[in-house]
């Protein structure tokens, strides 16, 4: 299930409010707790990197680092979009709404791994960091956010109140986004498809998270059906994550096994 080269190493995380308005950005904020408290029970460090809070309720995306042997590993089973369906508790009306959130996982990238990256090619901003305001809004242009102009990946931290140090974090983040794009690249041209990205859309979920008018937790990949949501919710997830690295694998198997036959009738 972990043979992948940076099984091993730490995760980078990301959740993003998708489609569903002010219940996406709620499911956005359940979510990272869910990873949070699945983190907490493997005894994993947390580092929150960014955050953006959302309008009415919840958060519009948030970015952490979760520290630990193998957590890179498990959590790549996470990637997709997820999607919930439940009683809004934000519709007046008490209607049932569909929300969706986007998960991305990152491998953290050593620095001792090269990835180029031009001073050039980098496009920093500064700002304010944002809040619910009171004592602990910065005064100051603390925030940082670095886009990198060749491939247009952006990454921002402002959680630090030193600019310097949120620089830093911004650039651990986008390092880590552009090796995995660096891996993709290589990946679709072992495959030979060439610069064909799957792209996440809504619609297209990986699990579905149901509330009402009954309640279960479907991963669509492994066709696994959960009913104790609240218990997946809280961070059980082993059960759904080792079954999708299990099947993972198996198809990678297949495929190895394929390829070789393929290589025998052509010799």
């Amino acid at each position: 299930m972990l043979s992948g080269e940076h099984d091993d190493t730490p995760a980078i995380v990301s959740v993003n409010a998708g489609a569903g308005g002010t219940d996406a950005q709620d499911w956005a904020d359940m979510l990272k707790r869910m990873y949070m408290r699945w983190a907490e029970r493997h005894g994993f460090k947390i580092e929150l990197m960014d955050e953006q809070p959302g309008e009415e309720a919840g958060i519009k995306s948030v970015t952490f680092n979760v520290v630990g042997d193998w957590a890179y590993g498990f959590l790549r089973a996470e990637k997709g979009v997820h999607r919930l369906v439940r009683i809004s508790p934000f519709d007046a009306n008490a209607r049932r709404q569909t929300a969706f959130a986007a998960v991305d996982v990152w491998p953290e990238v050593e620095d001792a791994i090269h990835i180029e990256i031009k001073e050039d090619d980098l496009e920093w901003q500064t700002f304010r960091s944002g809040g619910a305001g009171g004592q602990h809004v910065n005064k100051t242009e603390s925030a940082v956010r670095v886009i990198h102009k060749p491939t247009g990946v952006v990454a921002s931290c402002q959680l630090e109140r030193s600019q310097h140090k949120n620089r830093s974090v911004a650039m651990k983040m986008l390092r880590a986004r552009l090796y995995e794009i660096k891996e993709r690249e290589q990946e679709a041209r072992i495959a030979g498809v060439h610069a064909q990205k799957k792209a996440i859309e809504w619609g297209s979920q990986i699990r579905s998270y149901v509330l009402a008018p009954y309640r279960q937790v479907n991963d669509h990949r492994t066709e696994i059906k959960v009913g104790n949501v609240d218990a997946i919710l809280d961070g059980d997830l082993d059960d759904l994550i080792r079954a999708y690295l299990l099947l993972e694998a198996q198809e990678k198997e297949k495929e190895k096994v394929q390829a070789n036959e393929k290589a025998k009738a052509k010799a």
